[in-house]
């Protein structure tokens, strides 16, 4: 798998990079409104990759923070929804309003992003609201404020949990460990929580 490709930006497109790691070029298909964050051209940068792997090819896809990425595959989620125009979303409508407009169910504002019809925009919707990896921190809905162990939280949203029931299994297992907010637990402790987590999220 992977992670990241770190290297000199050799290329910028309209959509898709080029970065140079020890002699290898790779290139990337981005976002299109996210292809300026990885910096000028000559410059290091890293590139957190998506890897679709058929038998009949490769491509990467690559995302300048974890969230996008998040993003990104949660969207590929979707029934419909392959990498391309996953990609192609999150060129017309960045991570966190994105996350607004399906918080608020704007349709409108969903069918404004090119490739986007109705029913593809009320499927988001329907599939992905309260689901993404908050983009815009804490809110004053009570369902997007953090949470007193938000990392753990985090980690399960980004595997495709809903954040609610992420957060409601990980106050149980932390009320059995004898955990308060505000308490920092050990690394053990925490990877304890996150497996259990899982496994609690799984069989309800």
């Amino acid at each position: 798998m992977i992670n990241a490709i770190s290297g000199i930006l050799s290329h910028k497109a309209s959509d898709a990079i080029r970065v140079d790691n020890n002699g290898i070029e790779w290139e990337l298909s981005v976002p299109a409104r996210s292809v300026d964050s990885f910096g000028r051209i000559g410059e290091t940068t890293r590139v957190l990759c998506w890897l679709l792997h058929r038998e009949d090819q490769m491509h990467l896809y690559g995302f300048p923070s974890e969230t996008e990425r998040s993003v990104f595959i949660q969207l590929m989620s979707v029934d419909g929804i392959g990498p391309k125009q996953a990609v192609k979303i999150l060129g017309g409508i960045g991570a966190s309003e994105l996350e607004r407009a399906l918080e608020l169910e704007d349709l409108a504002r969903l069918e404004a992003v090119p490739g986007l019809g109705k029913k593809t925009a009320q499927k988001l919707v329907f599939s992905l609201k309260g689901k993404l990896p908050s983009a815009f921190g804490e809110s004053s809905r009570p369902e997007q404020q953090k949470h007193p162990f938000e990392d753990i939280v985090r980690a399960l949203c980004d595997l495709g949990y809903d954040r609610r029931r992420a957060a409601d299994a990980v106050s149980a297992i932390v009320a059995e460990n004898g955990l308060k907010p505000g308490d920092t637990p050990a690394h053990d402790t925490e990877q304890d929580i996150f497996r259990r987590a899982i496994v609690a999220l799984s069989g309800s």
